[in-house]
């Protein structure tokens, strides 16, 4: 399976006054937001990686991360020249697919306390995520055995309080379904589309996040704060780094002992630099 990390669009959300600002690479709480949806596709044993961004801000990536040899994985990078929706990501990255299965997650999604997932699909699979203001999010209607009947983009009136949020794994058919969608009356192929389309076909299926799992949007200054402060309440008490690639990596096999004395290195002075030396 590949993963593909969006990581499109400007920090007008965070800041209206300053709308340049590439929201991905603003640290919560003590590293670069994308850390943590890269670490949570690493997690599931994606080693292979596509990065899509706007044209000014995918060179900060490749300067962040290179081709990703000295984590022992690949990078990829794309352009998504306009924001033409979530479900755009497939086509952009139909090359870097081939005829793999493939994860997608939004650059400013965090998750923490989450299963380890290893999907092996046909169809695709999506999450649902108990919240108190459903409105705001694609709701997940579910049948009195769980299965998903229906989707809705920020409803009115929410027939359940399970929200969707920005991770999804699909099978191989998701760039030619993409390819089919209409763009919505706001210019964009939306991804609610494209689940919908799978559940037309029966082959959608959605798993309820269980309590105690934590998902944060960190899309706005509200919860980039408050995604900061849960971070480093968990880190503090637990003594453990939430998003923290190099551990990830180096846990995983995917480098070595001296390959990541080598990372080490090339980081300044640092709580961070600290704890990677302690592993």
């Amino acid at each position: 399976m590949k993963g593909i990390i969006l990581a499109g669009g400007t920090g007008s959300r965070l800041y209206p006054l300053t709308s340049t600002i590439n929201k991905q690479l603003l640290p919560v709480y003590d590293k670069p937001m994308i850390y943590y949806p890269f670490c949570t596709l690493l997690s599931c044993g994606i080693t292979d990686f596509c990065i899509i961004s706007t044209p000014e801000y995918l060179p900060s990536y490749e300067k962040l991360f290179g081709n990703g040899n000295q984590l022992g994985i690949k990078i990829t990078y794309k352009v998504q020249y306009k924001p033409r929706g979530i479900a755009e990501s497939f086509i952009i990255a139909e090359d870097f697919i081939e005829k793999d299965n493939v994860a997608l997650i939004l650059g400013d999604n965090i998750f923490h306390g989450m299963p380890r997932l290893k999907p092996t699909l046909e169809g695709a699979i999506i999450f649902g995520y108990e919240v108190n203001n459903p409105s705001d999010y694609g709701v997940i209607e579910f049948d009195d055995n769980n299965n998903v009947v229906g989707i809705e983009e920020k409803p009115v009136g929410p027939k359940s309080k399970f929200a969707v949020p920005g991770l999804y794994f699909y099978d191989n058919k998701v760039v030619e379904y993409a390819k089919t969608l209409k763009p919505s009356v706001r210019g964009e192929i939306e991804i609610t589309d494209l689940n919908l389309l799978y559940l037309d076909k029966k082959k959608l299926t959605a798993v309820k996040f269980a309590k105690g799992t934590a998902w944060l949007d960190a899309g706005s200054a509200e919860s980039l704060f408050d995604s900061s402060a849960y971070i480093q309440a968990i880190q503090t008490r637990q003594g453990i780094k939430i998003g923290c690639i190099e551990e990830e990596c180096y846990k995983r096999k995917y480098i070595s002992k001296e390959q990541l004395k080598a990372l080490i290195e090339k980081l300044p002075k640092s709580e961070y630099k600290n704890y990677l030396n302690k592993l």
